[in-house]
C-alpha cells in the first residue's frame, strides 16, 4: 500500500475518531468530573475535583445518594418502563410497514420511503404540538367523535401515560422503519418459494424466515428508538401529567432549579452506564452480526 494511500485511510478512519473525542470523550469527561465533586454555592456551583496540592477531594457520594433516595431508582424505572413499552408499539407498528415498503415496486417503494423520512423535514417540537393538537379535549379526535356521537364528553387523553406513547411513538417510529426496512429489501425471496415448496404456511415462512433473518434490523431499531426515549424530557414534560416521572425530567429539575450540578451529572453518568453495558452485550449477540 503506498504511503498516499495509506494517509488518505487513516484520514478518513481518524475523522470519526476525532468526532468523538472532541464531542463525547471530553464532554463525558466533565460530567464524570463534576458527578465526583461536591455542590458550592458558588458559580459554577461545585467544588474543584483536586485541592491546591493537587490532592484528591472527589468521592462517589453523589451516586450513593441516587441509591438511597426513591425519587430516583423510581425515576429510572419509570423511564426504562415506558421507554421499553414505546419501543415494542414501535416495533409493531414499523414492521409491517417496512415488510410493505421492502415488498412494493422500486417506483412506489421510494414515494413511501420519502414518506417516513418527510417528517424529518420538520422540527420535532413542531409535529409534537400537532399531535396535542389532535389530543386536546377540544381537539379534532375529540371534536370528531362528540360530532359523531360515539361519545357524550370529551376523552381525556393528554397529560396521561397514553399521550407520552403517543408522542414517543410519533417521534421515533422512523428511526424503528429504517432499519428495519434495510434488513427486509435484502431478503432472498427463493428462501420464501423455498418455504412454501416444502408446505410451510405465510405464518410458518414468517417464524422460521423471515423472522430469524430480520433480527439485525429488529434490534438495530429498538435500540436506536429506546436509547433516546429513556432519558426523554421534552415529550413527557409537554404531554404528560404533573406527577409523570421520567429521569430526563429529573435531571432537568436538578440541573436548572436546584442548580445541584453534581447530583445532575452523577444521573447523567447512572443513565449512561445503565444503557451502555445492555448495548455492549447486545453487539456481540450473533443476531447483531447477522447470524441466525
Amino acid at each position: 500500500m503506498s504511503r498516499a494511500r495509506r494517509l488518505g485511510r487513516t484520514a478518513v478512519l481518524g475523522v470519526p475518531f476525532v468526532w468523538l473525542l472532541v464531542f463525547f470523550l471530553l464532554p463525558f469527561a466533565v460530567v464524570l468530573k463534576v458527578s465526583l465533586s461536591e455542590p458550592d454555592i458558588a458559580q459554577p456551583p461545585y467544588q474543584p475535583l483536586f485541592g491546591e496540592n493537587w490532592e484528591y477531594l472527589g468521592s462517589f457520594a453523589n451516586y450513593v445518594f441516587l441509591t438511597e433516595d426513591t425519587l430516583y431508582t423510581t425515576a429510572y424505572l419509570n423511564s426504562i418502563w415506558m421507554a421499553a413499552v414505546a419501543t415494542l408499539l414501535c416495533l409493531l407498528i414499523a414492521y409491517p410497514m417496512a415488510y410493505l415498503i421492502a415488498r412494493s415496486r422500486p417506483a412506489t417503494r421510494l414515494t413511501l420511503l420519502m414518506m417516513v423520512v418527510l417528517p424529518f423535514w420538520t422540527s420535532s417540537l413542531l409535529r409534537i404540538y400537532a399531535l396535542i393538537g389532535l389530543l386536546n379535549t377540544t381537539g379534532f379526535i375529540n371534536t370528531v367523535l362528540l360530532w359523531l356521537g360515539v361519545i357524550s364528553e370529551p376523552i381525556q387523553m393528554m397529560q396521561t401515560d397514553f399521550a407520552v406513547y403517543a408522542g414517543i411513538v410519533m417521534t421515533y417510529l422512523p428511526l424503528m422503519i429504517l432499519p428495519l426496512y434495510a434488513t427486509l429489501e435484502k431478503l432472498d425471496e427463493t428462501l420464501l418459494e423455498a418455504s412454501a415448496d416444502l408446505g410451510a404456511g405465510g405464518i410458518g415462512t414468517f417464524w422460521q424466515i423471515t423472522l430469524p433473518i430480520s433480527l439485525p434490523g429488529i434490534l438495530a431499531g429498538c435500540l436506536l428508538v429506546f436509547i433516546p426515549a429513556v432519558g426523554e424530557f421534552v415529550i413527557p414534560q409537554l404531554m404528560g401529567g404533573p406527577d409523570q416521572l421520567m429521569i430526563g425530567k429529573v435531571l432537568w429539575t436538578e440541573y436548572f432549579n436546584n442548580r445541584d450540578w453534581p447530583v445532575a451529572s452523577a444521573i447523567a453518568i447512572a443513565m449512561l452506564a445503565f444503557l451502555v453495558i445492555p448495548f455492549m452485550i447486545l453487539r456481540n449477540a450473533p443476531a447483531m452480526r447477522g447470524e441466525v
